[in-house]
């Protein structure tokens, strides 16, 4: 099975990338975030058209999120817990069933949290605090889950053109990264660093010919528990996709797994 996920940066904007890369690539599951659509509003027939079924979890010009899915849906989950007050679309998550288990799939739009000095800040840490209890609950059902989606985190100098030029930035601070660590620490496997310990990257600003110096960050990841974990045979970065006319400043990550 392939998963994968995608920060598409507006769903209507991107739809003709969008289709190209389902038709090429035909994952089983893909996940995007920054819909920037409410559900009404979902180009839902021209995916379903490739043999997708479709699940969102929108917001007016802001946010969303969705899982498309050649499998159908058992159960679908949308919102974080925790906090009535918050609105904003930011997790949905699906449940899905294959020959040897079920199988849960979780997107998530973590919050950017910048500038630091405003309200946004400990917004973000009080989600990815929340985002903690909502994990730890799904690992005591010791079943394949997968964690994935835009983070806005850079977990580490490696996975930073410059992390120096980085350090202090929401995504890459202490707070954010010991609330990541605690995240991670609950049982979670991050799958690319499973595979691999080469540079890579998810995500090229549009500004300051970051793509084209290859000044690049990964905050696209999949986060993985136990039981996903020893399924997994590979990840790949579809890195290309960047230079495609009128791209995404994110692609698509995938994962392979063996069940």
């Amino acid at each position: 099975m392939r998963i994968a996920t995608w920060n598409i940066n507006g769903i209507k904007a991107r739809l003709d990338i969008l289709l190209t890369w389902l038709s090429q690539e035909k994952p089983d599951i893909a996940v995007l975030q920054e819909t920037k659509s409410v559900d009404e509003s979902f180009p839902r027939s021209e995916i379903e058209a490739l043999g997708y079924n479709v699940e969102t979890h929108g917001q007016k010009s802001w946010n969303g999120v969705a899982i498309l899915s050649l499998l159908p849906f058992d159960k679908v989950t949308r919102g974080l817990p925790g906090d009535d007050r918050d609105e904003q679309a930011r997790l949905i998550e699906g449940v899905f069933s294959v020959e040897s288990s079920a199988v849960r799939v979780c997107s998530i739009y973590l919050p950017n949290g910048n500038p630091v000095d405003s309200e946004k800040f400990p917004y973000k840490l009080a989600w990815m605090r929340r985002l903690e209890a909502y994990v730890a609950d799904r690992l005591l059902l010791e079943e394949p889950f997968v964690l994935l989606g835009d983070f806005n985190l850079i977990p580490a100098p490696i996975d930073a053109h410059d992390s120096k030029a980085w350090w202090g930035n929401a995504l890459y601070r202490p707070e954010s990264l010991e609330r990541f660590r605690t995240l991670t620490n609950l049982g979670l496997t991050d799958a690319l660093r499973a595979t691999t310990s080469k540079t890579a990257y998810t995500f090229w600003d549009f500004q300051a010919g970051a793509w084209r110096r290859n000044a690049g960050i990964r905050i696209d990841h999949l986060m993985l528990s136990p039981q996903a974990a020893d399924r997994l045979d590979d990840v790949r970065i579809h890195k290309d996709v960047r230079s495609w006319d009128k791209s995404s400043d994110h692609v698509p990550v995938e994962g392979k797994f063996s069940f």
